[in-house]
């Protein structure tokens, strides 16, 4: 299960495995939420609210290099890492 970024405690992943449509995973402490790269909306799972901001801001900056990833992903690829959020 690679991890793409991690920010504020906030882990990112994208897994080899996963269904379309393109999302990814954000895991904050014992929280995990399954987010849709292109809505952003929470498909699985929560966040606490600030977390959830956070990882909200950092979709919207970096949704194409999500969109890339995802599809590295599924021609099992390598995924590239992206910048945090500052």
């Amino acid at each position: 299960m690679p991890r793409i970024s991690e920010f504020y405690g906030i882990a990112v992943y994208i897994y080899y495995r996963d269904h379309n449509p393109p999302y990814f995973h954000a895991i904050y402490g014992d929280s995990e939420a399954v987010i849709d790269i292109r809505s952003g909306a929470i498909l699985e799972g929560s966040l606490p609210r600030r977390a959830g901001k956070l990882v909200a801001e950092w979709r919207e900056l970096h949704r194409d290099e999500l969109l890339a990833d995802w599809a590295l992903a599924e021609s099992q690829q390598p995924l590239l890492p992206i910048e945090p959020l500052d």
